[in-house]
């Protein structure tokens, strides 16, 4: 197969932790021929759906704590997205709004027969906080609203709660309110841009201490190994952004659970990988942008995560996996 990354520029990448290298090696081992192109390369032109794209192959024994650990071998060209047997949207946030017009640059490529992981209407219909509301009976009691009345409301009657916006990432912006919170008012006017911006108020869960759980779902299958990622002393915050420690462990039963009662729901609507954020029995987000964890995961139990996700692409792409 040959398949199109769209991505962040590799320079910048970090490839000897990054899931998208890792997804990389994992295709090349198979045979896979691979070409890559950012965000800013997609265009549509007479209202087919472009792409300048350039193909590059991993250097063998690369340091992949380098920036030599690929090589482009040919020149850039501009092609459809229906000529590549698969086209992986792994451009990391910020989901603002040249993001979605991205999203749907590939909805109106997969009309062309592109055959897109995940798609674009997948990724902009699953926001990754408001995608709980669908599974509400697995989350913990959650407010999204930009009014400060009900913020106050929902944190009078939880006592204790978690602030965030609805666009951060990497635990950018998140605010524990606990009871009799001196600085309540201030925090609150600041998230809702006074009012002007949604925000969501989850009720505090204190098994965050052992660990914010990254459940990555293939094809609607769990991996059988999560990433407990476990503040610092004296933080919230479990992310590795935000300088949590990330610790690999089995799936428990019910991560299981929460794992195939979500993961079949969403698979068939063009979701190859997923990513589930577990804290204690609860789901807090649905991560569908460019779920990571693969390198720590696969370090840490032996497991191949990138193996598991090339198998389940080619099966996608041959159509005997999950739809486009």
């Amino acid at each position: 197969m040959h398949i199109l990354f769209i991505i962040d520029p590799l320079p910048g990448l970090k490839a000897y932790k990054d899931s998208s290298v890792a997804m990389m090696r994992a295709l090349a081992a198979r045979g896979h021929s691979l070409s890559f192109a950012l965000q800013g390369d997609l265009y549509a032109d007479q209202g087919r759906v472009m792409a300048a794209a350039t193909p590059f192959a991993l250097r063998p024994d690369a340091d992949l704590h380098g920036h030599d650990w690929w090589q482009e071998t040919g020149p850039r060209a501009e092609q459809g997205l229906e000529r590549f047997d698969a086209v992986l949207m792994r451009k990391d946030p910020p989901f603002d709004m040249e993001y979605v017009y991205a999203t749907h640059l590939l909805e109106y490529a997969q009309a062309q027969g592109a055959r897109i992981y995940n798609g674009g209407a997948a990724i902009r219909n699953h926001p990754e906080k408001l995608a709980i509301m669908e599974f509400a009976r697995y989350a913990a009691p959650t407010l999204v609203t930009r009014d400060m009345a009900r913020l106050k409301a929902f944190h009078a009657a939880q006592g204790d709660v978690i602030v965030k916006p609805l666009d951060g990432m990497g635990g950018t912006g998140i605010f524990r309110l606990q009871p009799g919170e001196a600085n309540l008012n201030a925090i609150l006017e600041t998230l809702t841009d006074n009012g002007r911006r949604s925000i969501m108020a989850q009720r505090y869960i204190p098994e965050i201490a052992q660990g914010d759980k990254r459940i990555l779902l293939i094809g609607g299958e769990p991996v059988p190994y999560a990433l407990a990622r476990i503040p610092m002393a004296g933080e919230t915050r479990g992310n590795l952004a935000a300088g949590g420690r990330g610790v690999a462990q089995p799936l428990s039963e019910r991560d299981l659970a929460l794992a195939r009662a979500i993961g079949p729901a969403l698979a068939p609507r063009g979701l190859l990988l997923i990513g589930l954020d577990v804290i204690g029995d609860y789901v807090t987000e649905i991560n569908v942008t460019s779920p990571t964890c693969f390198v720590e995961i696969a370090e840490q139990t032996g497991f191949d995560v990138a193996g598991m996700f090339a198998q389940a692409l080619e099966r996608a792409a041959a159509g005997t996996g999950v739809a486009a």
